[in-house]
């Protein structure tokens, strides 16, 4: 696990200055301390920073070809490298090293693009071509690694692992796009689809972008997308024992480390999961780790230690305070533009409980996006089978006529919460479905915008390009359109993000066994009574899990990491609450109106609502702001 950075003349081949790109790398030293490098040419410079993972010694990065004819900086794994690599010694190719680097170079020099299909694993790197004057950026299918671009002033292109790479060259403009204010005050994060400074661009996943020079910029195309159409037949038996040799194979493949390896287990299904094929494949314990809070409601631990004793891993965990709001700077210098899904506190800690004893850890993510895990996609389910039966013009008035009336009950206990519900059934399946998904409504950041910036948005949602992927998705139903959507959306902005930044910070590769593309693809194709039964989503896996998991791991309600932040702005950071109406740099720069944002804090702080997420996000956006030094 490395990070990389580099600078490419597409236009005129201009001579790149090594000490830039040297800088953009020591921005990224802590996704890899254990070396560096750095490769220029006439119009290109390659960065590398390095996590030595495999091959310790005898793959050092930016690596040439066995020819010279190419160079490549590379961040990820490659879990089928050995095999590709016999395939490619036998078509005639020479090796000097024991990694994955040098295979990814031949499979270039022998395939072209088309090598990108060939691989397994989770991966961002650049291959420049000598003889071609050729760069290739390509990203993984799922989007497990980041990368960054930007088009700058002087004709290059210069692109990194994380944002802060890029920010380390002095031509970045810093200057904030108000639609990624949109977005991320939509959602939370900031979706891959745009960045939070104007000119920055992601590679989305399963995307390459393949320039020439003296060809100009040229768009970025897809090489991979999960397809939702194609049902698997038979019985659920026998699908149940396809399901377990893809998930031996997708944990066994990511064991494969030259230094120490462990897990992360909380006590849910999927890294229970994950820990037990884990013990299975391992003649050593398994080192796994948790995290526990001291407030009962939040704590986990105990499922966690009850499958550290089933299988008998090498187990520790550490009780942190739920009060860490101190970390609230710390965080946002992780993910550099704001990110405020409050799961990233816990994940940061056990990345570093981790850290102490291993360097590669295996995680659970990814399960409840393939298998249909999550209560809001079974909630949608339900929906669309109504929609199916009721049409249109008698949804919309019934059910928006009652939504309108019906009480808004954050407190009440669920099934008593049905205005949301009824709005959503008045409406199509995709508004419905994003509206779930969301983390704030129209109605609610229309409340806290300034005229003039909600003017400057023009008419734009955060919730559309949502919306828009999922009515285009390659599906069948509103639950393979909620799916894809998932995995498309919110995985690679949301969820991968965070492990992404928090372990990276730490030096930890963190891999995903449950985002094997070839698990994901069989996942994609199951019925729909194999992945949501009455109220049981991921239905098949846990069915087949059942083999190694006792049934209050499988069957109890998921809860995953929680963090107190509604209780922290009626507290300790209630000053930080209503300072935001004052001395927030968005009210400063005439985004936010000062009155609704001081009602917003008044309103929490004494109990009469609930908008502790709201002002969560309102206070890593202003932390991110002061990271950034942008000129709001």
């Amino acid at each position: 696990m490395c990070g990389i950075a580099g600078i490419f003349h597409h236009g005129t081949a201009k001579p790149v200055d090594p000490m830039r790109v040297e800088r953009m790398c020591d921005a990224l030293v802590h996704r890899g301390p254990d070396g560096s490098g750095v490769w220029t040419v006439h119009g290109i410079g390659l960065g590398h920073r390095r996590l030595s993972i495999i091959d310790l010694a005898g793959s050092p990065q930016p690596m040439h070809s066995v020819d010279g004819r190419a160079v490549i900086v590379f961040n990820g794994e490659i879990y089928n490298y050995q095999e590709l690599r016999r395939e490619l010694v036998a078509d005639g190719a020479k090796f000097r090293t024991q990694g994955d680097t040098e295979v990814i170079l031949a499979a270039w020099q022998r395939w072209g693009v088309g090598c990108l299909e060939r691989l397994h694993g989770m991966f961002v790197f650049a291959i420049y071509d000598l003889d071609k004057k050729q760069l290739l950026l390509a990203r993984d299918r799922l989007g497990v690694k980041p990368l960054f671009t930007v088009q700058l002033s002087d004709g290059s292109l210069a692109f990194a692992s994380e944002l802060k790479g890029l920010l380390a060259h002095p031509l970045l403009r810093r200057e904030v796009d108000p639609l990624a204010i949109e977005d991320y005050m939509t959602w939370g994060y900031v979706p891959d689809h745009r960045s939070f400074l104007k000119g920055v661009s992601k590679l989305p996943a399963g995307h390459f972008l393949l320039l020439e020079q003296g060809k100009g910029m040229q768009p970025t195309r897809q090489w991979w997308d999960i397809d939702f159409r194609h049902r698997h037949k038979g019985k659920a038996e026998d699908l149940s024992v396809e399901l377990l040799h893809h998930l031996r194979s997708a944990v066994t493949s990511r064991m494969v480390a030259d230094v120490p390896l462990g897990a992360f287990l909380s006590g849910g299904v999927d890294s229970s999961s994950v820990v037990a094929l884990m013990a299975e494949a391992s003649a050593e314990p398994v080192r796994t780790c948790s995290i526990g809070f001291d407030v009962a409601a939040l704590d986990e631990t105990a499922y966690a230690d009850q499958v550290a004793r089933l299988f008998h891993t090498d187990h520790r965990s550490r009780q942190v305070d739920p009060d860490d709001f101190g970390a609230i700077d710390t965080l946002a210098g992780m993910f550099d533009e704001p990110f405020a899904d409050a799961s990233a506190l816990p994940t940061w800690r056990v990345s570093q409980l981790a850290r102490e004893t291993v360097t590669v850890a295996l995680s659970g993510d990814g399960a409840d996006e393939a298998f249909a895990g999550y209560r809001r996609q079974v909630f949608h389910a339900r929906e669309e089978q109504a929609r199916a039966v009721l049409p249109q013009a008698l949804r919309g008035p019934v059910f928006g006529g009652l939504g309108k009336v019906w009480p808004k009950a954050d407190w009440a206990p669920r099934p008593l919460r049905a205005k949301s519900t009824l709005l959503s059934l008045a409406g199509e399946g995709e508004a419905g479905y994003a509206a779930a998904l969301a983390v704030t409504t129209p109605m609610q950041r229309g409340a806290i915008y300034s005229q003039r910036f909600a003017k400057g948005l023009g008419g734009y949602r955060g919730e559309q390009p949502f919306i828009d992927l999922m009515r285009k998705a390659p599906a069948t139903s509103g639950l393979d359109r909620a799916q894809y959507a998932d995995l498309k959306f919110w995985l690679p902005g949301d969820i991968l993000t965070k492990v992404d930044r928090t372990s990276m910070a730490v030096s930890l590769e963190a891999r995903e066994p449950l985002l094997d593309h070839r698990l994901i693809e069989f996942a994609a194709g199951l019925p729909h009574r194999l992945r949501i039964r009455g109220s049981q989503g991921k239905w098949l896996l846990k069915h087949t899990m059942e083999r190694y998991l006792p049934e209050d791991i499988l069957y109890r309600p998921k809860q995953g990491f929680v963090t107190p932040i509604s209780h922290w702005f009626r507290g300790p950071l209630a000053g930080e609450a209503r300072a935001l109406a004052d001395s927030s740099l968005a009210v400063r720069a005439g985004w936010f109106e000062r009155g609704s944002v001081a009602r917003i804090a008044e309103q929490h702080i004494a109990g009469t609502s609930d908008h502790g997420r709201l002002l969560w996000q309102l206070v890593m956006l202003e932390s991110s702001l002061r990271h950034l030094k942008v000129s709001a």
